[in-house]
This record gives structure tokens, C-alpha cells and sequence, in this order.
């Protein structure tokens, strides 16, 4: 560990001075490569790519809709509860409530869900520029 943190303190001391070209410097000792300090023009960083959406799961899209339609029919279901009791038919008190909760709770899930997505969106844009 000691000679991976004196070859990163040497590329810093002696390689380039950008903070991409030293960052590329790091990951390229990390993985077990040279520091990039050789000076040659012509070389091209690594790149990687990875095929997100090639799992076997659900893609996120799929998720999405899912939970988007289940949110949907807890509250239909508990506006229907709702109804059932305000016309008077034979609905108990206690499981009208207990599906107006869950599709309270189901929508602030919903709005948690949103605002972490778009949390995550936009530390993925500030990290590009």
C-alpha cells in the first residue's frame, strides 16, 4: 500500500498537472499499470463500458411503471373504500382508514422515490461539468 501512495505522491510530483490527466495517473496504478507519465503524446486513456441494461432483472423503466401502477390502485382502492362507506353500504370504519392510510403512505413513498431520483439526476450533472 506505502508504494501505490509514494507512485501516486511521484505522478503528482512529476506527472501531469491537469486533474483529469492525473486522476486517469491514479486509476492507471490502481489497476496495475504505468503512472501515464512516460510522456508519449499518442497514448488514449482506457475506457470501459458497461451494458446496463443486459441484467436479467426488470430494467429501471419497468420498475418505475410498476410501482407508479401499484400507487395507483391503492388509491383507487381506498377511494373506493371511501365511497362504499359514505353511500352507507356494509364497509367497517377500521378498514376504510387502515386503506386511506396505506395510500397516503404509498404516495409519500412516491414523493421520497421522486426526490431521490432527481437528487441522484442532478449530482450526476453537477459531477460532468
Amino acid at each position: 500500500m506505502s508504494d501505490f501512495i509514494s507512485a501516486i505522491g511521484k505522478a503528482a510530483a512529476t506527472g501531469p498537472t491537469d486533474l483529469a490527466s492525473r486522476l486517469q495517473a491514479m486509476r492507471d496504478l490502481a489497476q496495475g499499470g504505468t503512472s501515464g507519465t512516460s510522456g508519449v503524446q499518442g497514448d488514449a486513456p482506457i475506457r470501459k463500458t458497461v451494458d446496463i441494461g443486459a441484467g436479467d432483472g426488470a430494467s429501471f423503466g419497468d420498475t418505475l411503471t410498476r410501482v407508479l401502477n401499484e400507487v395507483s390502485a391503492t388509491q383507487d382502492r381506498a377511494s373506493d373504500a371511501v365511497g362504499r362507506f359514505v353511500r352507507g353500504e356494509p364497509v367497517e370504519l377500521h378498514q376504510v382508514m387502515a386503506a386511506t392510510e396505506e395510500a397516503g403512505i404509498a404516495l409519500e413513498m412516491l414523493v421520497e422515490l421522486r426526490n431521490k431520483v432527481t437528487d441522484a439526476y442532478r449530482t450526476l450533472i453537477n459531477m460532468q461539468s
